[in-house]
Formats: C-alpha cells, structure tokens, sequence
C-alpha cells in the first residue's frame, strides 16, 4: 500500500475499537507495557490513550489486529507490529478521577525502530521530508535534521526562586514508587532545576506538585547532575502544561 502525502492527508479516520498494546521503553532499564483500545486509526497512525504520561518525539512500539487493508507491510500476519512516533499528547481528566488519562496521537513509521534508539530509548525523533520504502513516514533524531529553522524562540528565562514541590516517581505500572519533598533551584514556563536525593534516570518522567501554586505537572527527566556543592539537581522539562509565573515574573 502506497499513498503520496496528498492522499495521505485526506484519508479518512476510522473510529475502530481495536484493542492495543503499547511498549514503551523510557529508558535502558526502565520500560512499561500497558493494554488499551484504539480511538481511530488510518493506515498511518491512531489515536488512544494511556494511564502513564509521555512526550511528542518518543517512540513506542504497538501490536494490534489492525485490518489487512489497512496495513503496510505484513500483510498476512496475526498482529501488526509497528512502530509508532508521538506526534501529540493531550490530558484528560474524567470526572470523579483523580489521575489524567493522555490521549495520544500517534504516526507510523515502520517494522523496525532506528539503530540510535536502541543505543539510546531517551532519543526524541521528528518526521523526514521523505517517505519509507513502504509508503510511511521517515523520521530523524529531533535537533538534528537539515531544514532546522534558524528563528527559532530564545530559552525561557529561568527564575531562581525556592518553591516548595513534591517529586513523585512513577514505576512501570504507572504508580508512585518513590517520592520526596524538595524546593526548586530555578524555574521557567517550560522547566525547572530541582535538588533532590533521588536517583531518577534521563528519559524518565515525575510529578511535580506544588501546593502553593495549586498545581501538578508531569516532566521529563532531560539530566541529573551533581554541582560543586555536592548536592544533585533534576532538570525537568514540563510536557502537559506550563508553569504559572504570576507573582514571579
């Protein structure tokens, strides 16, 4: 099966039912599994969603019965496994739930994931110009694709304020294995440092709840460093909502 990104653009979704499941590997020693359904879905992505957060430009590996003529490739096999790049994540709480839901958009990119994403699941990708041999989309490691535009906006301003926070850990059933009471080092919109004495990896995802500003974020772990003081630090990057700086900025 093979369509130009025309055609591609104007296939109709599928509102189909399919059962799905879903590998993530957040990390090298940190990967989940978790069952759900389709939303809908075309020959060149779906949509459902999942207990556990992730990020536009991760990876994730799906196996579903998805009708013969809607695949392209393994045509005659049981399940279609196939790897599927986040092109978007939105929140969404349910009434009477206390924890969000993330309906998940996703692309298909291929049979087999890039050889840098098994050195590195951490890696974020981004679409190519270009199409596969099997009519999806190619995709890059993000940052590093040639038509990278030149104006793109500065680094947020990082304030250096103590703000009270809870870090909370998430282990591959989706609930806290680990939490601690800290205070940021820095803040952003988009981003904080926070010291902590946790041992989280790069690529993992926390929450971070403020009682003051009445408000939880999800973040992805981008590093963890330890300073010349010898206390370490977290470098998050929020990825459902921003922070709000009034009072601050």
């Amino acid at each position: 099966m093979n369509f130009d990104g025309k055609t591609r653009r104007k296939r109709e979704r599928l509102e189909l039912n399919l059962p799905v499941r879903v590998h993530c590997r957040e990390t090298l020693d940190h990967e989940w599994v978790e069952l759900t359904r389709l939303i809908d879905v075309t020959p060149f992505g779906a949509r459902f969603s999942i207990a556990r957060p992730t990020e536009t430009g991760r990876l994730l590996h799906l196996t579903l019965p998805m009708p013969r003529q809607l695949r392209c490739f393994d045509h005659v096999e049981p399940q279609y496994r196939v790897w599927a790049l986040v092109r978007n994540v939105k929140p969404v709480v349910k009434s009477g739930s206390i924890s969000p839901r993330f309906e998940v958009g996703v692309a298909f990119v291929g049979k087999r994931a890039p050889a840098s994403f098994e050195l590195d699941p951490t890696k974020r990708y981004d679409v190519a110009p270009s199409l596969s041999d099997v009519g999806l989309w190619d995709i890059n490691e993000a940052g590093e694709r040639a038509h990278v535009k030149t104006d793109a906006p500065r680094p947020e301003t990082r304030h250096s304020v103590p703000i009270d926070v809870l870090v909370e850990v998430f282990d591959e059933k989706g609930e806290v294995v680990e939490s601690e009471r800290t205070v940021t080092e820095n803040i952003s919109r988009r981003g904080a440092a926070v010291f902590t004495t946790l041992n989280v990896a790069r690529g993992r995802f926390i929450r971070l709840t403020s009682t003051q500003y009445k408000i939880s974020v999800l973040a992805a772990v981008r590093g963890r460093r330890t300073a010349a003081d010898g206390i370490a630090r977290l470098h998050l990057e929020f990825v459902d909502k921003q922070w709000p700086l009034e009072g601050i900025e």
